[in-house]
Order: C-alpha cells, then sequence, then structure tokens
C-alpha cells in the first residue's frame, strides 16, 4: 500500500547549496506527495508563501496552504493551490476543534476560496479529533480535514485514524 506523504515544509529556493533549507526538489526525491506551506507556526509573506506554491507546482508537487482565519484565505486563495487548510492558531493541538469553536470560520472560508479560487478544495485543521469533528467539518462545506495531534499523540494511533474515517 502506498500512502502520500507531504513534508511539514518547504522553502522556495533552487536546489544546491541550500543549508538549512528544504528546496521542493528535496521533497520529490525523498518521494514526497508535496508539503504544507505558511502553517501558524511556521508563517510566511505571501510572496514567499507564492513562490513555494509555485515550486512545488512546477516540480508536480502537491501544495497544502495553511491560513489562520477568512481573511488569509482569501488571500492566499489567489495562489490557487490545491488546497488550503483553514486553521486558527488558538485551536491548533487544542481540545476543540475549529468547526465547532468556530463553525463560521469554516463555513466563512469555504465560501471565499471558492469565490476566489472554485478549484481549491479547503480543508479544516485544527483540534480535529474524532468522528463528529469530521463530520461537522464537512456539514460546514470543507472537502477533508487536515490532522496531526490527533494522531500523534494517541495511545493507538491506527486506532485515531480509523476513528476520523469513519466522519467520511
Amino acid at each position: 500500500m502506498s500512502i502520500p506523504v507531504i513534508a511539514q515544509h518547504v522553502d522556495p529556493v533552487d536546489a544546491g547549496a541550500r543549508t538549512g533549507f528544504v528546496p521542493p526538489e528535496a521533497v520529490r526525491a525523498a518521494g514526497g506527495w508535496g508539503s504544507i506551506v505558511n502553517h501558524s507556526e511556521h508563517p510566511l509573506p505571501f510572496a514567499t508563501s507564492a513562490r513555494a506554491v509555485e515550486g512545488l507546482r512546477a516540480l508536480g508537487l502537491v501544495a497544502v496552504v495553511c491560513a489562520r482565519d477568512v481573511a488569509a484565505a482569501r488571500r492566499l486563495a489567489r495562489l490557487s493551490p490545491p488546497f488550503l487548510a483553514v486553521e486558527p492558531p488558538e485551536l491548533i493541538g487544542g481540545d476543540r476543534a475549529v468547526s465547532t469553536a468556530r463553525p463560521e470560520v469554516v463555513s466563512g472560508s469555504v465560501e471565499a476560496v471558492r469565490s476566489v479560487a472554485p478549484g481549491t478544495r479547503v480543508l479544516c485543521g485544527a483540534g480535529v479529533h474524532d468522528r463528529r469533528d469530521v463530520s461537522k467539518a464537512l456539514e460546514l462545506g470543507s472537502s477533508g480535514v487536515l490532522v496531526a495531534s490527533a494522531v500523534t499523540r494517541a495511545a493507538d494511533p491506527r486506532a485515531a485514524i480509523e476513528e476520523l474515517l469513519t466522519g467520511f
């Protein structure tokens, strides 16, 4: 079985002598499917995000661009990434999912992104822990979810993934 893997960050630099940077070519060489861009734990200026998305696109890799709120989602949608994940930073890694704590951020981001880049699929992240969070995110218009801590911190990661999948 093959599972698409994305890098947690990529830098918009050319391959070569780039110690401390992760060029898109390195992600491709490692067999990666793409990368997250502009995560709230590693925010980037808009122009840097744009170059990172273009560098991934040029190599046939996928960008999952993160936005902290509706305004950022609208602005970043101008990059027309394949995926845009809305993740308010204050809810990342917490116990409350954005889909229940701030549902208007999810539905507003979906609406904003669709108005700017109809082909971009919106993902819901931040605090997604179980099937109820997934179901609510889909109900609010997202195409899927972006998760990390719900799986990485779980006593049984496989069971955590299976629980999340039942929300679809």
